[in-house]
């Protein structure tokens, strides 16, 4: 199945218990489709959200409400039943907002243009935490639950640790050459895996992060990454194939579909798991049936430049701070409104 959306997509998310998927659009707006099996996705709301592009979209409060960043600096939250606007921030950040994702269930986080990460508290409608994590875009962020933290990457070259009971910046990488994009959590909870610009896969064990303890190679440039199981996760690329890659051991285990020759510019599972939407700048929403696709077993590709993980020792223990090294600046948006480099709650306004 797959849309034309009209637009080069920036983002897209799943309804968490419905068959609704949304896309923002380098245009500024938002699109809501609904789809099943085997039949075309029917639109159901298109909203002119920002007056900028729409880089980043999450669904919240069960699905009632989509919320949006911006290049604008603002956040949108929309009702979805009726597209209809419940709040605006308008200057939520002083820079364009790049990535949003869901952290507990009062609470959301952004990230933006100059590194900053703003954590906000849905029912009091304000910021709650604030990090200075970067010197550079967010690129990507994912949340570490049992731990509270939050995991990002940015085109400073780095990735950082931040810890929301201390309020305070964990620990952050020293600067890679291989610009980190995406970023998943694996083997449970072990190891941190970063997409980069490259193509190559940076492995973190957990707890040393100053340094990556692997380099995966065997892709084209700008990777994407959706995590499949703890062993197992799919990647987007630069050449539009979409791949099934396994984990410790690492090796690209199959290609699983081919989005087109555009850049893949996101990825991300339907609620229950049975589609897998990807999108790119060729301005296609498709949804892939994951049956389908892990049922059509191709030969595995032969690895390119494998290393084998050598950290054998794992440290649970995050509680010691690494100063965060002088970075310089990796490749930025061209615009608020151009293609990014790459290119991945509760109530928002509670009791409205």
């Amino acid at each position: 199945m797959e849309v034309n959306l009209g637009r080069i997509p920036f983002d897209l998310d799943f309804h968490p218990s419905s068959c609704i998927v949304a896309a923002g659009l380098i245009s500024g707006d938002f699109q809501l489709y609904k789809y099943a099996a085997d039949t075309q996705p029917q639109r159901l709301l298109e909203v002119h959200a920002h007056d900028e592009s729409c880089r980043a979209a999450r669904f919240i409060d069960s699905g009632r409400v989509i919320l949006t960043g911006s290049a604008d600096c603002s956040i949108l939250a929309t009702d979805v039943e009726t597209g209809s606007s419940i709040e605006r921030l308008e200057n939520a950040h002083e820079d364009p907002i790049n990535r949003l994702v869901n952290l507990t269930e009062n609470t959301v986080a952004t990230g933006d243009d100059e590194g900053c990460i703003k954590v906000w508290d849905t029912r009091a409608r304000t910021c709650c935490n604030s990090f200075d994590a970067h010197e550079d875009y967010i690129s990507d962020m994912t949340f570490v639950s049992p731990s509270m933290h939050i995991l990002a990457t940015s085109g400073d070259g780095t990735i950082s640790v931040c810890d929301l009971r201390k309020n305070k910046v964990k620990c952050q990488s020293e600067f890679s050459e291989d610009e980190p994009l995406s970023i998943a959590v694996m083997k449970n909870g072990r190891k941190v895996i970063c997409g980069t610009q490259t193509g190559a896969l940076l492995l973190y064990s957990w707890g040393y992060f100053k340094d990556c303890s692997d380099r995966f190679l065997g892709h084209p440039m700008s990777v994407t990454l959706l995590k499949l199981d703890e062993d197992t996760l799919i990647s987007g690329a630069d050449d539009g194939v979409i791949r099934l890659v396994g984990i410790l051991p690492n090796r690209i285990i199959q290609p699983l579909a081919e989005h087109s020759e555009c850049p893949v510019e996101g990825l991300a599972f339907s609620n229950d798991r049975k589609f897998l939407g990807s999108i790119s700048h060729d301005q296609m929403l498709k949804l892939w049936d994951m049956q389908e696709l892990l049922d059509g077993q191709q030969n595995p590709i032969n690895r390119q430049g494998l290393e084998t993980d050598s950290d054998d020792d794992i440290d649970d223990d995050m509680d010691v701070d690494i100063k965060p090294p002088k970075s310089s600046k990796g490749s930025k948006r061209q615009s608020n409104n151009g293609p990014a480099s790459r290119a991945p709650g509760a109530s928002f306004f509670a009791d409205l």
